[in-house]
C-alpha cells in the first residue's frame, strides 16, 4: 500500500567489449547447428546474475522486513505518534506524517541495495548515468511516491473513521478504480518524470513499423523513442497506456544497436500485446487484485491479536497505519510468483504473435540473441529464480520455441499437420522463464511494473 511507484528501469547487463553479437546460425534442420550462445557469453551472464543476486534479494528481503517489524510491533505505532507530534499531534497530522515517515524509511533502506546493484552493472558497462543522475532519480521517485501516497492514505483513514469495521467495502472499489486510472495516466504523468519521449523520426524504419501495425489490424497512436541511453546501454521496448494514451515505446539504444529487421520483430512482439489487449486485460486483473487485496486487508485489520501487536485500537486508529502497510507488503510478496507466471505466458503469447505476423524465425532468433548478449542476461537461469522472479521466458526457451514454431509450420506446409507442435511460444515450450537482469535474477531485460507493460 505504501510501496513507491515504478522508478526508471535500471540498466540491465553489457555486451563484451566488441560491438555486435555474432550472427546466429541459420534456423533449420540441416545438420547440427552451433550453440546459440558461446561459453563465454553464458559465463558472463551467470557472473552478472550471481554478482547482482545478493543486492537484489537483500533489497527485497529488507523491503519486506521493515514494514513487518514496524507493523507487527509497537515500534510502528510509536513512529506514527512521534511523527504526528511534530505537526501538532492531530489525527490528520499523525496519518500524513506517519505515512511520510514510512515512505522515507522504506526508500532510505533501499538506497544501499540499489547503489550496490548499480555498481555491479557499471562494472559490466551497462550504466551510462553518473551518481548525480542516479541520486536525482531517487529524489524524483521519492517525491512522486509522496504525491501519490499521502492523498490515498488520507482518503483511506477517512473511510476507516466512517466505519472501522466495514471501511474496506468502499475502499476495495476505490482501489480498483485507481488501478485503472493509473494505467491510463501512467504514460502522461509518470513516465515523463524519468524519460523524454519523441516520435520515431520519419524514414524507412518508421514506415515499415507503421505498415506492420496496419497489416496486423492494430491502430497504434504513435511509436515513440525513449532517451534511455542517458542511463543505460540495455535494449528494451514496451507498450503502455489505454485508449488515447496507448503507445509503443522503443529505447534509443535498441534503434542504434539492432538491425532494422530485428527492431521490426521487437515491435511485432509489442503489437501482440496490443492485439491480445494485454494492457486492458492486465489492468482489469490488476483492479480485481487490488480490490481483493483491500478486502483481505480489511478482514485481517479487524483481527484483535494483530491490532494488539501493532499497538492500535482499531483500523481507524492512525497507529494502525504500519500494520496495514505490513499486511499489504506481505500480500504483494506472496502474490509475486503468481503474477510472474501469468506474465511469462503473456510474453510467450506475444512471441508467437510476432512469429506469425512476420514469419521470420531466423530474425526472431537473431533478435533474442542480441537482447540477451547486449543485456548480459543469464540465458538459462536456475529454475527457482525463474519461478519466483522471472517476468519473461528465458532466452534459450524463447529461441527453442521459435524453432519449434518454424518446424511445425514446415511440417504443416509439407502436408503433415498432425506433427505440428501444440506448444511454441504460446504453450508449454515457451513456459520457461528468465528473471530480470535488473534485479539480479538473470533475465534478458529489466522488467517494468506498470500493469500490462511489456519488455521484449
Amino acid at each position: 500500500m505504501l510501496e513507491p511507484p515504478p522508478t526508471p528501469p535500471e540498466p540491465a547487463p553489457p555486451m563484451n567489449a566488441a560491438a555486435d553479437p555474432p550472427e546466429p546460425e541459420p534456423v533449420g534442420p540441416a545438420g547440427p547447428a552451433a550453440p546459440d550462445f558461446s561459453p563465454a557469453e553464458r559465463a558472463r551472464g551467470r557472473a552478472l546474475r550471481r554478482a547482482q543476486l545478493p543486492w537484489a534479494l537483500g533489497g527485497r528481503l529488507a523491503g519486506l522486513a521493515l514494514p513487518l517489524v514496524l507493523g507487527l510491533t509497537p515500534a510502528g505505532a510509536a513512529l506514527v505518534t512521534a511523527s504526528g507530534r511534530w505537526f501538532g499531534g492531530s489525527r490528520t497530522a499523525e496519518v500524513l506524517a506517519g505515512a511520510a515517515a514510512l515512505v522515507l524509511l522504506g526508500q532510505a533502506l533501499q538506497l544501499p541495495f540499489g547503489a550496490g546493484a548499480r555498481t555491479v552493472r557499471a562494472r559490466y558497462g551497462l550504466v551510462t548515468q553518473g551518481w548525480a543522475g542516479w541520486a536525482a532519480d531517487a529524489v524524483r521517485s521519492l517525491a512522486l511516491t509522496l504525491v501519490l501516497v499521502l492523498p490515498l492514505v488520507l482518503g483511506l483513514f477517512a473511510l476507516t473513521a466512517w466505519s472501522p469495521r466495514y471501511w474496506w467495502l468502499p475502499a476495495a472499489g476505490a482501489a480498483a478504480l485507481l488501478t485503472a486510472a493509473l494505467s491510463f495516466l501512467h504514460p502522461l504523468l509518470i513516465e515523463p518524470v524519468f524519460n523524454r519521449f519523441a516520435p520515431m523520426p520519419p524514414g524507412g524504419l518508421r514506415t515499415a513499423l507503421l505498415a506492420l501495425a496496419e497489416r496486423d489490424g492494430v491502430a497504434v497512436r504513435d511509436v515513440l523513442v525513449a532517451d534511455a541511453s542517458r542511463r543505460t546501454t540495455a535494449l528494451n521496448a514496451y507498450v503502455s497506456g489505454l485508449g488515447a494514451t496507448r503507445r509503443i515505446v522503443a529505447y534509443d539504444t535498441l534503434l542504434s544497436a539492432a538491425e532494422p529487421r530485428e527492431v521490426e520483430l521487437v515491435v511485432a512482439h509489442e503489437l501482440g500485446h496490443v492485439k491480445h489487449r494485454d494492457v486492458p486485460v492486465g489492468t482489469a486483473l490488476g483492479a480485481l487484485g487490488a480490490a481483493g487485496a483491500v478486502a483481505v486487508l480489511g478482514l485481517l485489520a479487524d483481527w484483535h491479536p494483530l491490532l494488539s501487536a501493532a499497538g492500535a485500537v482499531d483500523a481507524s486508529d492512525p497507529r494502525a497505519l504500519p500494520l496495514l502497510a505490513a499486511l499489504a507488503a506481505l500480500i504483494g510478496a506472496l502474490s509475486g510468483p503468481a503474477q510472474c507466471a501469468v506474465s511469462r505466458r503473456i510474453e510467450a503469447r506475444a512471441d508467437r504473435h510476432a512469429l506469425e505476423l512476420t514469419g521470420d524465425a531466423e530474425q526472431f532468433v537473431a533478435m533474442q540473441r542480441r537482447l540477451a548478449v547486449v543485456n548480459v542476461s543469464d540465458v538459462d537461469p536456475p529454475r527457482v529464480l525463474e519461478l519466483l522472479f522471472a517476468t519473461h521466458p528465458s532466452a534459450t526457451s524463447r529461441i527453442a520455441a521459435a524453432r519449434a514454431w518454424q518446424d511445425g509450420r514446415r511440417r504443416t506446409t509439407d502436408g503433415d499437420p498432425s506433427d505440428a507442435p501444440t506448444g511454441g511460444p504460446g504453450g508449454d515450450a515457451g513456459a520457461g522463464a528468465g528473471g530480470s537482469a535488473a534485479d539480479g535474477t538473470g533475465g534478458a531485460v529489466a522488467p517494468r511494473t506498470t500493469p500490462g507493460e511489456s519488455v521484449v
